[in-house]
C-alpha cells in the first residue's frame, strides 16, 4: 500500500483541490494523509472530508515541516511513504504511482524516488521553466550519476516505509533543507534517483512572492550552510499562501 502524507498549514485555498487530485482516477492500494500544524482557517474541515486520516500537532511542540512530515508518518500503514506538498498535483495518479512503484520492483536496492518538477502551466513563467529545467537535470545527476543523493525539494518524495523508520525520518532541528538531508542519508543505504517520467505539479507560489533571485540566494545560503555546518541557514520558514 502507499501512503500519501500531505503536511499542511492554513491550506484552505489549495488543499480541496489537491486531495481530489490524488483521489481521482487513483485505484492502487493507498491512503491520504494529512499532518496539520494547527490551522486556523478551514483546513481541517476539508481534510475531514476528504484524507483517510488526518493527524493534528500538539500546540506544546514548536513545529516545522519536519515535524510535521514525522508525525504523518507515525500515522501510515503502507509499505512506501509519498510525501506531497500541499499545492502538489500528478496528471494521472494510476499511472504515476505505477511507474514508481515499478521502478522499486526492478530494483530491489532503490530506496527513495523523486520526480521531475514544473509549475503548472497556468501559473509558470519563464524564469519558472528556466529554473526547474535546470534544477530537475542537476539532480537527476547528482542522484543517478554520482549516486550522493539529493532533492529538489519536498513536492515529492517516495521513500521505502521500513528505511525511512530506520533512519528516523527527517531531522526536526532544520527548518529548511531536512529534504535534502534525509536523501543524503538514504543514499547510505542504497540507491536513490529521479525518474523524469514522475512529473510533480505545482502552484510555484514562493518564488512567485519572493522573487527568484532572493529564493536562489536563499538556497545557497542554505546549500553552503549544511556543507559547511551541518545546519541550514534559514531560522524560520515564512508562510506563503
Amino acid at each position: 500500500m502507499i501512503s500519501i502524507i500531505i503536511p499542511t498549514k492554513n491550506e484552505g485555498k489549495i488543499i480541496e483541490a489537491t486531495l481530489n487530485n490524488f483521489k481521482k482516477n487513483f485505484s492502487l492500494p493507498h491512503e491520504i494523509i494529512i499532518s496539520d500544524s494547527n490551522s486556523s482557517d478551514n483546513t481541517l474541515e476539508i481534510a475531514g472530508r476528504l484524507a483517510d486520516k488526518v493527524v493534528t500537532a500538539d500546540p506544546a511542540i514548536k513545529q516545522n515541516i519536519a515535524v510535521g512530515r514525522n508525525a504523518g508518518a507515525a500515522a501510515a500503514q503502507g509499505d512506501f511513504l509519498v510525501f506531497f506538498d500541499a499545492d502538489c498535483s500528478v496528471k494521472n495518479p494510476d499511472n504515476f504511482f505505477t511507474i514508481a512503484t515499478d521502478d522499486f520492483k526492478k530494483n530491489p536496492r532503490l530506496v527513495a524516488l523523486t520526480g521531475w518538477l514544473r509549475v503548472l502551466p497556468e501559473h509558470e513563467t519563464f524564469a519558472d521553466k528556466a529554473v526547474f529545467i535546470l534544477q530537475n537535470i542537476w539532480m537527476m545527476f547528482v542522484n543517478d550519476v554520482l549516486r550522493i543523493g539529493t532533492s529538489p525539494g519536498g513536492e515529492f518524495q517516495m521513500i521505502r516505509t521500513d528505511v525511512f523508520r530506520k533512519l528516523g525520518g527527517y531531522n526536526e532541528r532544520l527548518v529548511a533543507s531536512e529534504d535534502v538531508e534525509l536523501f543524503g542519508r538514504l543514499a547510505k543505504e542504497g540507491r536513490v534517483r529521479l525518474d523524469h517520467r514522475l512529473k510533480v505539479f505545482h502552484t510555484g507560489r514562493r518564488a512567485h512572492q519572493v522573487g527568484w533571485p532572493k529564493l536562489l540566494s536563499l538556497w545557497f545560503m542554505n546549500t553552503v550552510s549544511m556543507m559547511t555546518r551541518g545546519e541550514a541557514y534559514t531560522k524560520e520558514w515564512r508562510e506563503v499562501r
